[in-house]
């Protein structure tokens, strides 16, 4: 079975145009057909903050009303995703941007049976995405690039988790690929102590997840990344590592197993 990276990029890093270079600089050495999911949340509240647009979280997600969501597809579907394409172009990557809107590929449902209204926030489930125009790009040797955005099919764009979205494409392609899903942001990997680079865990299991989640280790907006990590993992997904994104092409970093 040929083998596919699918790469999740923090906002943190996309919002810092030389880490962000030195991240594409990895990235496009690595072989095999890959994906490039991204983030941007840092720049959606800052441009939120701008705009006198409240900022919502609840456990480290966004709540989207509708001023947010129109920030949010600006930021993160426009300037962040179009930027990144430009980029991975000049380093001699054919790339192509696309939204969850963009020939249907990440349908979604609008969140509602939560006790908290995220607003425009969409819900997707991997069984959905459609694989048959991904596929075919990865056999252009075209990289595709999502953002945080997916739709409703009937004309509401919506917010989605973008470590989500990295989760259930690994799952919709790992019944054609061999794939590695690796998230990466601005730390050297999950820590024991979030100020200490030098207290990595180097491996986390499903049972020391739960401790560390109860002991408050792993807490806000890391306990849905590793969420979505782990369900990726239940779904066969051969390996998920969380990283630096400097490190992408070295073995530094947390690995996840069940």
């Amino acid at each position: 079975m040929q083998k596919l990276q699918i790469i999740k990029i923090g906002g943190k890093i996309a919002n810092d145009d030389k880490k962000m270079d030195t991240f594409l600089n990895h990235f496009t050495q690595l072989d095999h057909p890959k994906i490039l999911v991204h983030g941007g949340g840092s720049s959606a509240s800052q441009l939120c903050k701008k705009l006198d647009i409240p900022i919502q979280m609840n456990d480290g997600r966004r709540i989207t009303d509708g001023p947010t969501l129109d920030v949010a597809v600006m930021v993160y579907a426009g300037l962040i995703n179009k930027t990144i394409v430009a980029k991975l172009q000049g380093h001699s990557c054919n790339a192509l941007g696309l939204s969850g809107a963009d020939l249907n590929i990440i349908p979604a449902t609008k969140r509602s049976d939560t006790t908290i209204d995220y607003g425009f926030v969409g819900d997707i489930q991997a069984n959905e995405i459609n694989t048959y125009f991904i596929k075919r790009l990865l056999n252009e040797q075209i990289i595709p690039v999502f953002p945080a955005i997916t739709h409703d099919g009937q004309g509401q764009l919506l917010n989605t988790n973008a470590d989500t979205i990295a989760s259930a494409l690994a799952v919709a392609l790992g019944k054609s690929y061999e794939v590695t899903l690796t998230y990466c942001f601005e730390k050297v990997g999950v820590l024991h102590n979030e100020k200490d680079e030098n207290s990595l865990i180097e491996h986390i299991t499903m049972d020391c997840f739960s401790e560390l989640k109860e002991n408050g280790t792993i807490h806000d907006g890391m306990i849905p990344k590793l969420d979505t990590a782990f369900e990726a993992l239940k779904q066969d997904i051969d390996r998920v590592y969380i990283k630096h994104a400097q490190n992408l092409t070295t073995q530094i970093g947390t690995e996840l197993s069940l």
